[in-house]
């Protein structure tokens, strides 16, 4: 923003939202107003664009999906990990009136054929890695197989060419996208975005955190995701600035020089990335240095102004906005983020949200723990108070909010009331200053013995803090809390030769972990029983732990 007339650029901003409705006119407004400035790219250099051949492409593509009949209202699939052709394949597709259906790249095959088969997707655009997931009936079914990362059609009909796929300029309440999400609980939900919903996430997104032309955005979480598609990658198109790719998963070795190199000032990420930052690498250097330790005991504001200037310059120096979202972070991490004056941010939303419901922004009041006050234009309330308590089911209500599920009528009308109100099954409680605190799911709650509400997740919060856990899930199996425990692979060793001296170490680590909770935790929420896991938790794209898959189920103990 210009310092000599901040008003000036604000005005030009609040001018945009106003224009940009439709995800046609926010593709047209940045490719004539940014032409020679570069709008995607890989971390290397490959395969970049420049927003004037950004939509140069996007035509071409477009023009020679109409050949073969495809036209406003048919659904194009995207099956592919992050580049900067997932989005010309997105936009050729969305901005020209067809919708667009984004898989994420860890969808087993199954998930596919079924993603596929119910949205009637016409076209797939995927890439080399990825397309063993797509089945030979899928294969068949297609009028167009697209290889993204060259745009050379794989399969195609000569008598399916007769150019008469006609294209549309699509209007606000026009369907965009179809993301299907299984979240944590099961059967997948193909939730219906309008051109309305996320061009509104947009300006909520520049109102939340302005961003502009000289920003540098670094794009690492499954753009097939509402959180990163939206706030990230959709998001530095809109304000002009460049959106930077990984051409490889993001492990620390790959990650680490892709920072350095971009130096970016914008950064969309889950709680588990900085979460094993500061338990794998804050943690035991303060712990093995003496000279730290001693600052932490007698001069804690001086380490955390030395760790937080380090932290900085490891994201690349430049950063101005590192936002977490998609799960809850860990208060203990949060509070350290904040005592280290880390420029994060926390946003709260879902799919059905387009996924914007509440921030709580770099510099605006934080409280550990709080998911922030409502965004921009977002009508928010709590159902279903308890008095006591004073914790309620968030509901909210704007032009954020999902049109609905994709032929699933039934479970819309459990979500979506008569006046617009998004049921988000998420329970929490609310200050006095509009802030509010998320307690845990609806569907996860467990009732206590005295007829209590028990969340599990405020729990495992407890658990994860016991240095040697990587992750743990709580649930209540033969009226007793039972805790899943994976604990770090350098502490149980579940290869161990000695299999006594093992089963030693693994009581031991139960142990421990039962007393450590039961002494912090109410009565109630005691558990009753730790059982280990051998194997990672499988997640969903935020790195949300699939509950569902564990319930009621026997531990997996050894």
């Amino acid at each position: 923003m210009s310092r000599k007339n901040p008003y000036k650029a604000w005005r030009k901003y609040r001018e945009r939202e106003n224009i940009c409705t439709t995800l046609r006119k926010v593709y047209d407004y940045s490719t004539s107003k940014y032409p020679k400035l570069t709008a995607y790219q890989y971390v290397d250099g490959e395969q970049a664009y420049t927003y004037a051949e950004f939509h140069a492409i996007c035509d071409r593509l477009s023009q020679r999906m109409s050949r073969f009949g495809i036209g406003a209202g048919d659904k194009v699939a995207i099956l592919s990990q992050n580049m900067p052709n997932w989005v010309v394949a997105f936009m050729a597709t969305a901005a020209y009136g067809r919708i667009a259906v984004p898989i994420l790249p860890d969808s087993s095959e199954n998930e596919v054929t079924n993603i596929l088969t119910h949205s009637e997707s016409k076209v797939i655009f995927i890439s080399k890695r990825l397309s063993s997931k797509l089945s030979k009936e899928c294969y068949e079914a297609m009028t167009l197989v697209v290889d993204i990362e060259t745009f050379e059609f794989i399969k195609k009909n000569k008598e399916d060419f007769r150019c008469d796929g006609w294209v549309a300029d699509p209007q606000p309440d026009d369907l965009a996208t179809i993301i299907y999400t299984s979240g944590t609980t099961g059967k997948a939900k193909g939730v219906m975005l309008s051109h309305r919903n996320i061009c509104r996430n947009l300006a909520a997104a520049f109102k939340a955190q302005p961003a502009f032309k000289n920003d540098r955005f670094l794009s690492f979480l499954p753009a097939a995701h509402a959180y990163e598609m939206n706030v990230s990658t959709l998001y530095s198109f809109y304000v002009g600035a460049t959106c930077y790719y990984l051409q490889k998963p993001p492990t620390p070795s790959i990650l680490i020089p892709a920072l350095k190199k971009v130096h970016p000032t914008i950064v969309c990420s889950v709680p588990l990335v900085i979460e094993k930052v500061y338990r794998n690498s804050i943690v035991p250097t303060v712990q093995k240095s003496r000279a730290l330790s001693w600052l932490r005991d007698k001069m804690p504001w001086l380490l955390h102004r030395l760790i937080g200037a380090k932290l900085v310059k490891t994201f690349g120096g430049k950063l101005k906005f590192f936002g977490v979202g998609g799960a809850k972070m860990d208060p203990v991490v949060e509070k350290f983020l904040k005592d280290c004056h880390f420029p994060y941010a926390v946003g709260y939303g879902l799919t059905e949200t387009a996924p914007l419901v509440c921030n709580a922004m770099v510099n605006q009041k934080k409280k550990v723990g709080s998911i922030g006050v409502a965004s921009y234009k977002v009508e928010i309330r709590l159902d279903g108070v308890n008095p006591e308590t004073g914790e309620g089911e968030i509901v909210c209500r704007g032009d954020n909010v999902m049109l609905g599920y994709y032929k699933d009528p039934e479970r819309t009308l459990q979500v979506l009331d008569d006046e617009g109100w998004f049921h988000t099954n998420d329970i929490a409680t609310v200050d006095e200053d509009g802030y509010y605190f998320i307690k845990g799911r609806m569907n996860n709650t467990i009732l206590g013995p005295s007829g209590e509400n028990i969340y599990p997740e405020e729990i495992e919060m407890v658990i994860n803090d016991i240095e040697g856990v990587n992750e743990s899930l709580v649930m209540e199996r033969e009226g007793k809390l039972v805790a899943l425990v994976k604990f770090d692979d350098n502490v149980l060793d579940w290869n161990q030769e000695r299999e006594d001296k093992f089963l030693e170490e693994l009581e031991a680590r139960k142990k421990a972990v039962l007393d450590w909770v039961n002494k912090r935790v109410g009565k109630s929420a005691r558990i009753g029983e730790v059982d280990a896991m051998k194997e990672p938790f499988e997640k969903t794209a935020t790195s949300k732990i699939r509950r569902f898959l564990y319930k009621d189920k026997s531990d997996k103990e050894a």
